[in-house]
Formats: structure tokens, C-alpha cells, sequence
């Protein structure tokens, strides 16, 4: 495996702290225990300087060694809440996804764009026999979801090219978007409408309905979203019952966004 590739026009470029994140993005669901090699050709470095980097992040406590595999330990939850505590949106957004999830009786999330994927910055769920097991960090293929495409409309035409040729696309279901004219016919879609409604393409019986947060410039920030299974939610009762009550929240995190 070639070393990746560093970025000689900056003196500033730091190559060895780049290899450091690629080594600790390696891992992930798929991916939760690996071992040297599985890093090296993951991460796209060698296998020595995988070794040298998994010791610093032993040593560090950021990853647990056990034999001849590695996986990281709860330390490194440690980066994803510096991040958090050092944004004003998910103290504000906090109140009113929990209100959303006490009317609606389903759980409520508020989601940014990293990349191709929806990451979930806040959450709260009711106590149903069939929840979503979701939680803060969570990450989710934009595409085939109902807050990524509010998030992906909001992209300048190039960036979402860019965005969704990165994209990994698998169907999940046979409900999913086949090609991409019909993933971008349901962007624009949603992004007439001013809310996305996506039902069973990530997972069989799992839909949900989103709308965008805004900050006061009026730019899209961030998508809050209903997500319920479609056995106890009907489509209609999606965009008459949870849709206002989403609408109305946003409508007061954004006066919240723009005050700031």
C-alpha cells in the first residue's frame, strides 16, 4: 500500500498528524477490531508507520491492543464531545428536540453534514418496544436519508456533484433510490417543499421526515428530523401531525440561530 499523498505547497501540512487521524478513522461499525495490516491498507499508510502511529494511540489510551488486533477505547469519545461542547447548536436545539419527541411519541435528531454522511449532533427518543437504536455520533449515508437531503439541497451544484460521486451507494432496501437522476429529482424535491420525507430506503419499516435549521444568514445549517417506524406512522399522518410540529421548532431555533 502507497503512502498517502502530502500536500508539498504547505509548509504548515503536518504529515504525521494526518496519518495519526487516518489510523484512528479506520475503525468504525464495520470495522470495530483490526489488526495491523487491516489498519495499514485501511488508513493507506505502511505498515510500519501504522505500527509506530497504533503505539503512539496505545500509549496515549486512545486504543486498546489485544494481541494481534487493535480497537479503539471509550477515550477517544473524548474528541467527537470537544466538538460538541464547542458548538452553540446543540445546547440550542437540545429543548426542542426533546419537545419534539414528547408530542410526537417518536425519537427526534438533529443532523450536520460531514462529508457523504449525516452525523447526529443531538437526540432524543421515547420508550417504545421497537425504538431506533441511534445515538450522538452517530453516521448515516446522506443520500438515503431524510435530513442528508435537506442537507445535500443546500449544496452549490458543484459541491453536491462532488458529494454524491464520493457517495457509497448501496441499496439498503428495494425502496431505495436506483440511480442517480432519482436521488437528485428527490433533493430538489425536498428542497422545494422545505422538508424531505424518506420511508423504508435506509431500513425495511423505518421512515422519517426532516426540515432544515437555518442560521441568520438564512443558510442551512443543520436538518431535525421525526424518525418512527411505519408501523405505528402513515405518510399522511407524517406531514399532518409531525411535520407542523417540526416546522414550529425549527422556526424558533432559528430566531435562536439569528440572535446570536
Amino acid at each position: 500500500m502507497s503512502e498517502p499523498a502530502t500536500n508539498p505547497d504547505s509548509e504548515n501540512f503536518v504529515d504525521a498528524f494526518a496519518r495519526g487521524l487516518s489510523v484512528i478513522c479506520a475503525f468504525d461499525a464495520d470495522h470495530a477490531e483490526l489488526s495491523l495490516s487491516e489498519v495499514a491498507e485501511i488508513a493507506g499508510i505502511s505498515r510500519a508507520a501504522s505500527r509506530r502511529l497504533l503505539s503512539t494511540l496505545v500509549h496515549l489510551g486512545y486504543v486498546q491492543a489485544s494481541g494481534r488486533t487493535f480497537r479503539l477505547t471509550p477515550k477517544i469519545m473524548k474528541l467527537g464531545y470537544a466538538y460538541l461542547s464547542g458548538q452553540a447548536l446543540p445546547d440550542i436545539v437540545e429543548p426542542y428536540v426533546v419537545d419534539v419527541a414528547e408530542k410526537t411519541g417518536e425519537s427526534c435528531s438533529v443532523c450536520v453534514l460531514d462529508g457523504s454522511d449525516v452525523v447526529y449532533i443531538a437526540r432524543a427518543s421515547t420508550k417504545k418496544i421497537m425504538s431506533i437504536n441511534l445515538a450522538v455520533g452517530t453516521r448515516l449515508p446522506s443520500w438515503a436519508t431524510a435530513t442528508g437531503r435537506i442537507l445535500l439541497g443546500s449544496l452549490e451544484p458543484g459541491r453536491l456533484a462532488s458529494t454524491l460521486a464520493d457517495s457509497d451507494f448501496i441499496k439498503h432496501s428495494s425502496n431505495a433510490a436506483g440511480d442517480l437522476a432519482t436521488l437528485q429529482s428527490a433533493i430538489q424535491a425536498s428542497e422545494e417543499n422545505g422538508y424531505s420525507l424518506v420511508s423504508q430506503e435506509l431500513e425495511y419499516g423505518l421512515a422519517a421526515i426532516a426540515v432544515p435549521l437555518r442560521d441568520k444568514s438564512g443558510k442551512i445549517v443543520a436538518a431535525m428530523n421525526v424518525a418512527c417506524h411505519v408501523v405505528r406512522n402513515t405518510r399522511e399522518q407524517m406531514i399532518e401531525h409531525h411535520l407542523p410540529l417540526l416546522q414550529h421548532a425549527a422556526a424558533e431555533i432559528n430566531s435562536a440561530l439569528a440572535a446570536r
